[in-house]
C-alpha cells in the first residue's frame, strides 16, 4: 500500500460519512487505502492538529491474537525516534475494535513526485546524495533496533515543511509475523523496489532495505526505474534474474555504487546501512573523475560482454565451473535458489563491485533446474488482463459494452483460470466497484448501489473470488456506509428513515448478524407522538422532519431557576404607560394575578425566551429553540383554548417585533407581532428540541 500521510489538496473541513469512530479524533475523509489498511485525515481534538490515522482492515488482522501482536510491533516502531523517520503518535482501537495508529500528516508530497534530473547535474546529484544519506541514516537506526522496513519505495519517502526527507510506513515491518503472501502469491512489498529474495517469498533482513534504496537512487538519478515490466510478476522476475542495467555515460560514476546495492545475492550487497553511507561518500562528484580500478577500457570491454546472449553467458559460466571444479565442491543449490554464489576472499572487503556477471570474489553458477531461468510462458489471458488494467485506469468498469474491465476479466478467466494476474486485477475491479457502491449508499441511491453489489458478486463468483480479501473489503465498506446512514437517522429520531436503511441493507446483501443488529437499533426508535425523554418531550413530524416538542409551556418555577442562575433582570410587562407601572411594576414575578410555580411563566419578553433556550441548551448539551410559525401551526396544543399565547422564532414586520401565536385567557388569537423586548401577561413560551 502506498502510504497516505501526504496530499497536496486542501483538507476538507466536513467529515465524510461512514468513517470509523475514534475517541479524541474527528476523522474527515479517506486519503489512501491498500490491501491491509485505510488511511484517514483527522483532527486531533486535544491539540487541534491534523494527523493521518491508519486503520487496519478486519480481514488483515482477523483474530485477537494477531491484533495484539500487531499492536506490540507498532509499539516497537513507535519507539523509533529519528529525525528522518515518521513517528507514531498513538496506538489504539476504533469503536468497532479495529487497531489503528496516528501519525503526522505531511502535506509536501513524496519522493515519486520530485524530478531531480531536471535540476541540473550538480544540483540534482547533490540533492540525491543528501536524500540517500538521510534514508540510510534512518535505516541504520531502525536496523540497529531490530526493525526491517520491507517496503522502502518512493511513495514512502515524504517531505516535511523544511523539505527534510522522512521514511514512512513501517506498516509491514513486522519482525515476527513471518512471510506474508497476497492472493496472487506475491510476497508483501512493492514489486518495483523488491529485492530478489523478497520477490521469491524468502525471509529477508536489512539488506533487502538496502536493495530498495539502490532502486530509489537509480530512479532519482535517471528518472525511471532500473527494471520496467507490464505486470508485477514479470517485474519480480526481472529483479531476481535480469542483469543490472548500465547507466548512461554522464552517470557512469554511480555505476559501481549501484552495482553493489543491487546485487542479486544479499551476501554481495553492502553489509549495513552505514557501510552503504560510507560507499556513497566515495562516489565521485561528477562524471569523468577517477573510478578506481575500473578503467574506461574495462568499461567498454564489459559493455561488449554484456551484449552476449543469455545462452552464451550460461555456457561460459558452466565451462568455467567445470574447469575449476567449483560446482562439484559446493554441492547442489537449495530449494528456491536462482543463483549460488561461492564466496571469495574479497566478497565483503571490497566496496567497489564490478559490473554484473563478475561479482568480486564469487562465481555465480546458474541452477539448470530453476524454472526462473527458463522463459515464462505467455498466457492467453495476458492480453485481456492488460486491457482490463487500462479500462480500470479509465474507470470503464462495467461499460461501455465490449470495452470494460468486467468483461475483460471474465474473458481472461475463461482463457486461462490459472494465470496469476487474473485474481489480482479482479481484486482491483472489486475495489473500484466498492468505491462506487459506497458512494451511492452514502447518497441514498440504493438502486445504483444494488447494481454495483450485483456486479461485484457476479465477478467474484465467476472468478472464484467470493472469499477473497477484496470481497471482504467490499462487504465491510458497504456495512460501514449503511451503518453511517442508520446512525444519522437515529440521531434525528427518524424511525421511518432508519427502517428504510434496514430494508436497503437487506437488499444489498448485508450479513444476517449485522442486519439483525441494525433492525433492533431502528426498532428502538420511538413512534411520532410518543414520549421520548424524561424532559416530557414528544416526537412530532413536521413536513419531512422530526422534532421533539415540549408538552407544556415553560413554567414559572423553571424560569425562576434560570433567572437565579444567570441573574437576568425582569422585562417590563404592560402594554400601556400608566401610573400603576411606576407604583407597582409588573414582571414575571408579579404579573398582576396569583400564580403557582407550575403555571406558565408570563411577562417575559421574546429576548428572555431566547436567553432561556440558550441556557437550557448549554446545561443539557441539547439544542433547544423557539418553534417557527410553520411548526406552531402543526404542533399539538396550539389549536383550541390555552391559558397563554406563545412566542415564536419568526420576525414581525421587522425584527424589533416578534410573532406570538395562539389563544390566551385574554381571548387573543392568530399571529400577533409584538415588541421583542417587552413582556406580556398573556404570552409565555415553550420550546422544541432538534434531536
Amino acid at each position: 500500500m502506498s502510504t497516505a500521510l501526504t496530499e497536496h489538496h486542501v483538507p476538507s473541513q466536513e467529515p465524510e460519512e461512514g468513517l470509523p469512530q475514534i475517541q479524541g479524533y474527528r476523522l474527515t475523509r479517506v486519503i489512501g487505502h491498500g490491501g491491509m489498511s485505510i488511511v484517514y485525515l483527522a483532527e486531533q481534538a486535544s491539540l487541534e492538529r491534523e494527523v493521518a490515522i491508519k486503520v487496519m482492515l478486519p480481514e488483515a488482522l482477523a483474530d485477537e491474537v494477531s491484533r495484539r501482536r500487531f499492536e506490540n510491533e507498532a509499539r516497537t516502531i513507535a519507539r523509533l525516534e529519528h529525525p528522518h523517520i515518521v513517528g507514531i503518535f498513538e496506538i489504539g482501537r476504533t469503536r468497532d475494535g479495529l487497531p489503528y495508529y496516528a501519525m503526522p500528516f505531511l502535506a509536501h508530497g513524496h519522493l515519486g513526485q520530485r524530478e531531480f534530473v531536471q535540476d541540473g547535474e550538480e544540483n540534482g546529484h547533490a540533492r540525491v546524495r543528501a536524500i540517500l544519506q538521510a534514508l540510510l541514516a534512518a535505516l541504520d537506526y531502525a536496523h540497529a533496533r531490530g526493525v526491517v522496513h520491507r517496503d522502502v519505495k518512493a511513495e514512502n519517502v515524504l517531505f516535511d515543511e523544511a523539505e527534510r526527507p522522512l521514511l514512512a510506513d513501517f506498516g509491514i515491518a513486522l519482525r515476527r509475523f513471518g512471510p506474508r503472501v497476497t492472493t496472487a502469491g506475491m510476497a508483501v512489498g512493492s514489486t518495483a523496489y523488491m529485492a530478489p529474495e523478497q520477490a521469491r517469498g524468502e525471509d529477508v533482513d536489512a539488506r533487502a532495505d538496502l536493495y530498495a534504496v539502490g532502486v530509489l537512487a537509480w530512479e532519482m538519478l535517471t528518472g525511471q526505474l532500473p527494471f520496467l515490466a507490464g505486470d508485477a510478476l514479470s517485474m519480480a522476475v526481472m529483479h531476481a534474474q535480469d542483469p543490472i542495467p548500465r547507466l548512461p555515460r554522464h552517470l557512469r560514476h554511480w555505476q559501481r555504487f549501484l552495482d553493489r546495492a543491487l546485487a542479486k545475492s544479499p551476501s554481495q550487497r553492502y553489509r549495513s546501512a552505514q557501510q552503504m553511507r560510507d560507499a556513497l561518500e566515495r562516489v565521485p562528484r561528477r562524471s569523468g573523475q577517477a573510478l578506481g580500478r575500473v578503467t574506461g577500457t574495462s568499461h567498454r570491454a564489459m559493455a561488449a560482454i554484456r551484449r552476449w546472449p543469455r545462452t552464451a553467458w550460461i555456457g561460459v559460466v558452466v565451462l568455467a565451473a567445470g574447469a575449476t571444479g567449483l560446482a562439484l565442491r559446493q554441492g547442489q543449490p537449495g530449494p528456491g535458489t536462482f543463483f549460488r554464489a561461492t564466496p571469495g576472499p574479497a566478497a565483503e572487503s571490497d566496496p567497489a563491485l564490478p559490473t554484473p556477471g563478475a561479482v568480486p570474489g564469487a562465481s555465480i553458477i546458474a541452477d539448470p533446474g530453476s524454472s526462473m531461468l527458463r522463459p515464462l510462458p505467455i498466457s492467453p489471458a495476458e492480453r485481456y488482463v492488460i486491457a482490463a488494467e487500462q479500462q480500470l485506469a479509465s474507470r470503464n468498469l462495467t461499460a461501455p459494452e465490449g470495452a470494460n474491465a468486467f468483461e475483460s476479466i471474465l474473458a481472461a478467466w475463461k482463457a486461462d483460470p490459472a494465470y496469476q494476474l487474473v485474481p489480482v486485477v479482479a481484486g482491483h475491479l472489486i475495489d473500484a466497484l466498492g468505491d462506487e457502491a459506497q458512494r451511492h449508499i452514502r447518497n441514498g441511491d440504493d438502486r445504483r448501489a444494488r447494481d454495483y453489489v450485483q456486479q461485484a458478486t457476479a465477478l467474484a463468483t465467476q472468478t472464484r473470488q467470493a472469499a477473497s480479501p477484496a470481497m471482504a473489503r467490499f462487504r465491510a465498506r458497504n456495512r460501514t456506509a449503511l451503518q453511517a446512514r442508520l446512525d444519522r437517522a437515529v440521531e434525528k429520531l427518524d424511525r421511518a428513515g432508519a427502517l428504510q436503511v434496514v430494508d436497503s441493507a437487506r437488499t444489498l446483501g448485508v450479513d444476517p448478524a449485522t442486519l439483525s443488529a441494525m433492525a433492533a437499533k431502528a426498532q428502538r426508535l420511538p413512534q411520532p407522538g410518543s414520549t421520548i425523554d424524561d424532559d416530557g418531550t414528544r416526537l412530532a413530524r413536521i413536513d419531512d422532519r422530526i422534532i421533539a416538542v415540549s408538552q407544556h409551556d415553560v413554567s414559572r418555577g423553571d424560569y425562576a431557576r434560570f433567572a437565579d442562575a444567570t441573574g437576568r433582570e425582569a422585562a417590563l410587562c404592560r402594554e400601556r404607560v400608566s401610573l400603576l407601572r411606576i407604583v407597582a411594576p409588573r414582571s414575571w414575578k408579579s404579573p398582576g394575578f396569583e400564580q403557582s410555580t407550575q403555571h406558565p411563566v408570563v411577562c417575559v419578553s421574546w429576548e428572555d425566551a431566547q436567553a432561556y433556550a440558550r441556557w437550557l441548551s448549554q446545561r443539557t448539551g441539547r439544542h433547544y429553540r423557539l418553534p417557527t410559525v410553520t411548526e406552531a401551526r402543526a404542533l399539538p396544543g396550539t389549536r383550541g383554548p390555552k391559558p397563554v399565547s406563545e412566542w415564536l422564532g419568526n420576525c414581525g414586520p421587522d425584527c424589533s417585533q416578534r410573532i406570538s401565536a395562539g389563544h390566551s385567557w385574554r381571548g387573543a388569537s392568530g399571529m400577533r407581532p409584538l415588541d421583542s423586548q417587552r413582556g406580556y401577561d398573556d404570552v409565555g413560551f415553550r420550546l422544541v428540541r432538534d434531536p
